[in-house]
């Protein structure tokens, strides 16, 4: 543990005129105030105020603030008091302590107004006084430098507050050693296997280039000397959280990142910045795109350099970051650089704000404070203002969601989990009904809207931002072809090759693929079952000269295995909910006029990939192919019949359709949701009313649309009243 006049020395090195009676009065009273208590470690307690002290001396804080670290824990957990602190070494100190000491965990999964009112605290502490955060953020750093010796359960947990608030708070202030340090220790806790794979291969990266290494700097150093530019060079690797982060953003593997070695030029003054950029693009060719100037337009939160990528020596590509001295400093400390003058006093309120961006940030921020009355409307306007490189968004629960920009509903789904991410149909963003390939923005309220039995389309994996988006999304998809239509595929592709009197082989259609345009059997197969692919091409690809037979005539009635074969194209049956008109709709496929009718629950509507099941001496019922009923016939084949639609463009028939709708139980509901549906030409042939609790209703409503054009018309409509919390087709 460090002694009283070591930690006097650290601040001596930095600051000649330190306080030393300040900071031992200081020492001894935290030291007296724990006592006897311990750290999980089982070392004094007071050691870890002293240690957060030392960190703070790394950043040249002034006495007041090292002294407020040694303190930070006396009002919570002891018997010291605000009044004692103040009496003891003054009203600045006592301010800064009691900023500490208000400061409350934020619980990533607490209801939003509990986490809003704890955000709010934590940025007024900081806002009042900016040292509160510098004190803040070197409490973490040891608490993170020691977390091995908390319990395995709490570990996770303030591992992921400390990558998810503190580390890109650090950032933010443009501390950017700290937030890099923060983000390191939280992920070997939060992904061990990960953090030590990338860090094996870094290593054997750095020994592989080792020499490459240095005489890149040699190389530069002799350069810019050349051109009369003193310059020191330093080679750098990325670090390995830094990495894993780019591979999940981009979903590229470790092999493929082109950037992990990088150099820092550090010059002394801005016109040698921009000489060294013009001696770099001489010597070695740019790569397009990659040069970027933070020093004539800094970054938010101070950050100043120059950026240019090169085609270093062996064709490898090399970072550079070009800046002086005073950005090297800033860029290392960020706000801390700018809380001490030069000749020692304390910047002011004003001084902070005229130096620093990311300080004029954190203002702007605050000012929004007036703008909200609760915290939740606070949190809508500011919580997430501190991560302009992620998004932060909310469930309806207020668990908070973490996604990279450009992220949309369907990131948020799967990050929720994986199963809401499959069975997602809709969107509601702060309320409103929104697409799910909407770009999502710091603070909002995401709801996923779901529906049972849904896949999600392969379409989705281009459109979102999450390796773990993708690969869901893939899997899913891939599984769903397999069962859903594969199984109908085949069926249909050997009735098919049995009327043209030829035996269905997988080898044989193996040998048939390029003729095809696919690359595997169930692929075609796929495609026959999803309708892409008439089987009697499958036929032809197989056997060019194949014609399909003609079916025998039917047994006489009587005979054994009698029953109506299908011939004509031709289908007549009655209108569902109203049985005095009889209209002949064309469904191809058929081979006999028979008696049709639409499957119970739910039926079929134009727009729908169909199936019918014959059943003799009843006809034929058809079912849409994701209705679970068709299961049951998975066994007997030779009952399903491939048909499809042949509708006349602009008929305004009505066909039988079932939707679930989920509302809020209050006057007026239903009339809105009959009105909505007459209002698009649909009609309501039946509805039965479930209460599900005291608020909602589960209202069953049998629709008679035109087609699933005008089906989807509705639900979405639905989907946008803010009455409605769900509403799903139901396929029985």
């Amino acid at each position: 543990m460090m002694r009283q006049y070591e930690l006097v020395e650290r601040v001596r090195r930095y600051n000649p005129h330190v306080d030393e009676d300040l900071l031992d009065r200081a020492y001894v009273y935290a030291m007296k105030a724990h006592g006897a208590q311990t750290r999980a470690s089982g070392d004094p307690y007071f050691s870890h105020p002293l240690e957060v002290a030392a960190i703070l001396t790394d950043l040249k804080l002034d006495d007041s603030t090292i002294v407020a670290a040694m303190l930070h824990d006396t009002i919570e957990d002891t018997d010291s008091t605000r009044e004692e602190i103040d009496r003891l070494f003054g009203d600045d100190i006592g301010r800064l302590v009691e900023g500490l000491t208000k400061l409350k965990r934020l619980d990533l999964v607490s209801k939003r107004a509990v986490q809003a009112e704890n955000f709010r605290k934590l940025l007024l502490a900081i806002a009042d006084d900016v040292r509160v955060l510098l004190v803040k953020l070197a409490d973490r750093l040891h608490n993170m430098r020691t977390l091995h010796f908390v319990p395995v359960e709490k570990r996770e947990r303030i591992a992921e507050e400390t990558i998810d608030i503190y580390a890109p708070l650090a950032g933010r202030m443009g501390m950017q050693n700290m937030r890099d340090e923060l983000e390191e220790l939280a992920f070997r806790h939060l992904m061990p296997e990960a953090s030590a794979m990338i860090k094996a291969k870094l290593d054997a990266l750095a020994e592989k280039y080792g020499k490459t290494i240095a005489n890149v700097e040699r190389d530069l150093r002799e350069e810019l000397s050349a051109r009369g530019i003193e310059a020191s060079v330093e080679g750098r690797q990325k670090q390995p959280y830094s990495v894993w982060s780019k591979m999940e953003r981009k979903s590229i593997a470790f092999e493929q990142l082109s950037d992990i070695f990088g150099f820092r030029v550090v010059v002394n003054t801005i016109e040698d910045c921009y000489r060294a950029v013009g001696v770099v693009h001489t010597k070695w060719p740019t790569v397009p795109g990659r040069f970027k100037d933070y020093i004539s337009t800094p970054k938010e939160n101070d950050y100043r350099s120059i950026h240019t990528t090169v085609v270093g020596p062996g064709g490898q590509r090399v970072e550079l970051q070009i800046r002086t001295a005073e950005m090297q400093e800033i860029a290392r400390h960020g706000i801390a650089a700018h809380v001490l003058y030069k000749d020692g006093r304390i910047a002011d309120r004003e001084a902070l704000t005229r130096e620093s961006r990311a300080y004029q940030w954190l203002q702007r921020t605050i000012s929004l404070l007036s703008e909200g009355d609760s915290p939740e409307e606070f949190l809508e306007h500011t919580k997430l203002e501190l991560f302009r490189d992620q998004v932060f968004c909310f469930t309806p629960n207020g668990e908070l969601i973490a996604l990279p920009r450009g992220a949309t509903p369907i990131d948020f789904a799967y990050a929720v989990h994986t199963d809401v991410g499959n069975s997602a149909v809709g969107a509601k963003i702060n309320g409103g009904v929104a697409p799910l390939v909407s770009e999502l923005q710091n603070g909002d309220e995401v709801e996923i809207i779901r529906a049972a039995g849904q896949v999600p389309p392969a379409a989705w994996e281009s459109l979102v931002v999450t390796g773990k988006a993708r690969a869901a999304i893939r899997r899913a998809t891939r599984d769903a072809v397999r069962v859903q239509y594969t199984g109908l595929g085949r069926q249909i592709v050997v009735r098919a090759f049995e009327r043209a009197g030829k035996t269905y082989d997988d080898d044989l259609l193996k040998a048939a693929l390029p003729r095809l345009a696919r690359v595997s059997v169930d692929d075609v197969l796929a495609a026959v079952g999803r309708g892409e692919i008439f089987s009697g091409d499958v036929v032809k690809a197989v056997y060019p000269d194949a014609e399909e037979r003609k079916s025998p005539a039917p047994k006489r009635k009587g005979e054994p295995g009698w029953f109506p074969l299908p011939r004509a194209a031709s289908l007549v049956f009655k209108v569902p909910g109203n049985d005095d008109v009889q209209n002949s709709i064309p469904i191809r496929g058929m081979r006999s006029d028979l008696p049709v009718r639409f499957a119970p629950n739910g039926g079929a509507v134009p727009g729908d990939r169909i199936v019918g099941i014959f059943t003799p001496g009843e006809g034929i019922t058809i079912y849409p192919i994701q209705s679970p009923d068709l299961t049951a016939f998975d066994d007997q084949p030779e009952r399903w019949l491939d048909v499809r639609w042949d509708i006349v463009e602009g008929s305004h028939q009505l066909f039988l359709a079932k939707i679930a709708v989920t509302a809020i139980n209050e006057p007026g509901t239903l009339g809105m949701i009959a009105t909505l549906i007459g209002d698009t030409g649909a009609n309501i042939d039946n509805i039965s009313i479930h209460e599900l609790s005291a608020d909602f209703r589960e209202m069953v409503l049998d629709i008679e649309v035109i087609d699933l054009k005008h089906l989807h018309s509705i639900v979405s409509q639905l989907r946008g009243k803010p009455v409605i919390s769900k509403v799903e087709r139901v396929n029985g």
